[in-house]
C-alpha cells in the first residue's frame, strides 16, 4: 500500500464526491478550481494507485481512462449511461457462472473478468425520445 499523502487524500475525497466516472484531467480541474495546488501527474498517479488497490474502478472509454470510487474488496459490474455517465454498480451472478465455466472449458483457472454494460439511463432515454424529464 502506498503512503497516504495530502495529495492522495485530496484525490480520494474528490473522486468519492462524484457519482459518475471521471477522467484524471476533469478531476484535476475540479481540484484546481477548489483551490488545490495538486499537479496533474500526481492526480494520474493517485488514481492509478487507488485503482490498483481496489478503491477505484477504472474503464477505458474512447481511449481515455475514467475512474470512479468503489467499495474496496467487492467484485461488481456496472451499468453506465452513454449520455450522462450515470453509473450503477450491479451484481451479475449469471456472468460469474458463465465466466467460470468458459474458463474451465478451456483449461483456465483463476480467471478474472470485467463487465461494463453501456446504455441510456431512464432520464436520458426519455430526453432522446422527446418525452419530458421526470
Amino acid at each position: 500500500m502506498k503512503r497516504n499523502t495530502w495529495q492522495r487524500e485530496a484525490v480520494r475525497t474528490a473522486l468519492a464526491q462524484r457519482e459518475h466516472f471521471v477522467s484524471a484531467q476533469a478531476l484535476h480541474a475540479a481540484l484546481r478550481d477548489g483551490g488545490s495546488s495538486i499537479g496533474l501527474a500526481t492526480v494520474y498517479r493517485a488514481l492509478a494507485d487507488l485503482a490498483e488497490e481496489g478503491e477505484a474502478d477504472s474503464l477505458q472509454q474512447e481511449g481515455e481512462a475514467l475512474y470512479r470510487a468503489c467499495t474496496p474488496g467487492t467484485h461488481h459490474h456496472h451499468l453506465i449511461c452513454r449520455s450522462c455517465g450515470l453509473t450503477v454498480e450491479i451484481e451479475a451472478n449469471a456472468v460469474e457462472t458463465w465466466a467460470r465455466q468458459v474458463a474451465a472449458d478451456h483449461g483456465f483457472t483463476e480467471a478474472e473478468h470485467v463487465v461494463d454494460v453501456f446504455g441510456l439511463c431512464e432520464a436520458c432515454a426519455r430526453l432522446q425520445s422527446g418525452a419530458p424529464r421526470a
